[in-house]
């Protein structure tokens, strides 16, 4: 093939990676924008290995079928519930591809620079391993603490931003030792050094950062590991790697900005840690703990009041996401609107463990796209609704955000649920949210808490309405 056909192929790809992104933002469109994506990858691939440089098929032939087969496994094996952990594991593997290419790059005797055109190729180097160490250690961690492996607990060690200030110098120093390298053995020792910098930082700052900001993390690291793919298009003059990458990173960015809006907080605040805590803790004592008795409710009687409702409100959380109780909220939902009653979900933007958590779940259990709200769609529909249903949500149902401005979630925009007629609150137990704050909504007069495991107590009120 030649080089021209090559680039046409490229923008072909480019183009159908662009109406991907953009069926990608709406759950309507997903499947036709997941398709897109798939026919670009498809044209890139085959474009990639007709290039006019390709000369020897058997190693990639090999390394794709590998690649194939652990792909195939993943999806049919990986749970929808545990898709947070795996989207974190997928981004490592991206930060280890840029490491890997980029050592090979430094590695090849075949490419000769001089003057300015070195410098610049070293450049692209160093960074290009810079950002895929700090992926793949940071994606890493983030994993473990997905998959419950690793304490979602935030390690805040002392002086944490001045190591993180000296390891950047560190990076910088050790940047120039390489740049001014009169070989390509001098130059080992300084890329090995700052290699093992970057791989520090990255576990440093993804183990500073708590369980109530994991939805923020997973995007943030999808956007380094679209920076850590252009840096590995720059490397290999790949066109199509540099404008996929810059695609990725600009996305996740912007997602990373979104998340950071809908908790009221900085992104500078996330990266540096220290929010939120790995919960399962009761509330403390103090002046600011919540005051009042909790009222608890019956599988039965949630099914009655679910019945007699003629509007209903359903806030799933990551409660629901680990009970794996989607399905059976689906044929809640389907039973009570077969009765006449409107019944719509509340989604707030950092529920579950990575963005759009809820989303995929309900999508998965057939729940119809239309009665799914975004929480500024629905939060002013809560006072007029009779049942506002809290299926293993915590800090985004916490009225606290709004009524305690010493409360470390203050201003944070939330669903108000407290405002409906009857809320209900599905949980184990009284132990807090993941950013361990207590809830005062579990001790108004108009809340109700259904202790109990969410898809055990769903199956008996999904049974007492189906009688």
């Amino acid at each position: 093939m030649s080089e021209g056909l090559v680039t046409v192929s490229y923008i072909g790809a480019t183009i159908l990676f662009i109406l991907s992104l953009g069926g990608l933002s709406n759950p309507e469109t997903a499947r036709r924008g997941n398709l897109y994506g798939i026919v670009g990858m498809t044209i890139a691939i085959v474009a990639t290995l007709l290039e006019p440089r390709v000369n020897n098929y058997v190693p990639i032939i090999i390394a794709m079928l590998i690649g194939g087969s652990i792909g195939v496994f993943a999806a049919t094996r990986i749970k929808m519930t545990e898709m947070p952990e795996l989207v974190a594991l997928m981004h490592s593997l991206v930060g280890l591809a840029a490491v890997l290419v980029g050592y090979a790059n430094y590695m090849d005797t075949t490419s000769h620079f001089s003057g300015a055109e070195k410098s610049i190729h070293e450049v692209e180097i160093y960074v290009g391993i810079l950002i895929g160490a700090v992926t793949f250690s940071g994606s890493v961690i983030a994993f473990l603490k997905l998959s419950a492996r690793m304490s979602g607990k935030p390690l805040t060690l002392p002086l944490r931003h001045w190591l993180n200030l000296g390891l950047l110098i560190a990076v910088i120093v050790f940047g120039c030792k390489f740049l001014q390298a009169e070989s390509i053995e001098a130059g080992y020792l300084p890329l090995a050094v700052m290699t093992g910098i970057a791989l520090l930082f990255g576990i440093h700052m993804v183990m500073a950062i708590g369980g109530a900001d994991m939805p923020v993390v997973v995007s943030m690291l999808n956007s380094y590991s679209g920076w850590a793919a252009a840096a590995t298009g720059f490397m290999l003059s790949n066109d199509l790697l540099i404008v996929v990458g810059a695609l990725v990173g600009s996305s996740g960015a912007i997602l990373s900005y979104i998340m950071c809006k809908a908790m009221n907080r900085s992104f500078i605040s996330v990266i540096a840690g220290g929010f939120g805590t790995d919960g399962g803790k009761p509330a403390t004592s103090g002046a600011n703990v919540p005051q009042g008795e909790v009222t608890p409710i019956s599988a039965g009687d949630t099914a009655e009041l679910l019945r007699e409702a003629s509007s209903v409100i359903i806030v799933p959380g990551y409660g629901m996401a680990v009970a794996q109780a989607q399905h059976t909220v689906y044929e809640i939902t389907r039973l009570l609107r077969e009765k006449g009653v409107n019944v719509r979900f509340g989604i707030h933007p950092v529920a579950g463990r990575m963005p759009g958590h809820m989303n995929v779940l309900l999508a998965e259990a057939k729940v119809p796209y239309d009665i799914v709200m975004e929480m500024d769609e629905i939060n002013e529909d809560f006072p007029e609704t009779d049942v506002a249903m809290v299926i293993g949500a915590n800090d985004i149902v916490n009225p606290g955000a709004q009524e305690d401005p010493d409360s470390p979630i203050a201003g944070m925009p939330v669903l108000e649920v407290w405002k409906a007629k009857t809320s209900i609150v599905m949980k184990r137990s009284m132990a807090s949210g993941y950013a361990g704050v207590d809830n005062p909504l579990f001790y108004k007069e108009n809340n109700r808490m259904l202790f109990g495991d969410a898809k055990k107590m769903l199956d008996e009120v999904l049974s007492v309405l189906k009688t």
